[in-house]
């Protein structure tokens, strides 16, 4: 009788434990999916914030080389 009494608790305890380590696995797994979303979104965040600097940057430069060109063209016409 004890020795089944025993073999039913170690049953109860392994399965106590199987069901421990699946909570486990599965935590593990909706952290490591979290931390993915989260360095995805921060790698996209990065680029756009680049993009648009680099659009404000080409922008200017245009204006910029725009002026200079139309005030040249202006001076060659009126000399």
């Amino acid at each position: 009788m004890k020795m089944r009494q025993s073999l039913a608790q170690l049953e109860q305890e392994f399965r106590h434990e199987t069901q421990l380590d699946r909570n486990r696995r599965e935590r593990l797994q909706r952290s490591t999916a979290r931390r993915s979303r989260l360095r995805t979104h921060e790698r996209a965040v990065k680029r756009s914030s680049m993009r648009y600097w680099l659009l404000v940057l080409t922008l200017a430069a245009t204006a910029l080389i725009v002026t200079a060109a139309m005030f040249e063209s202006l001076y060659l016409l009126l000399a």
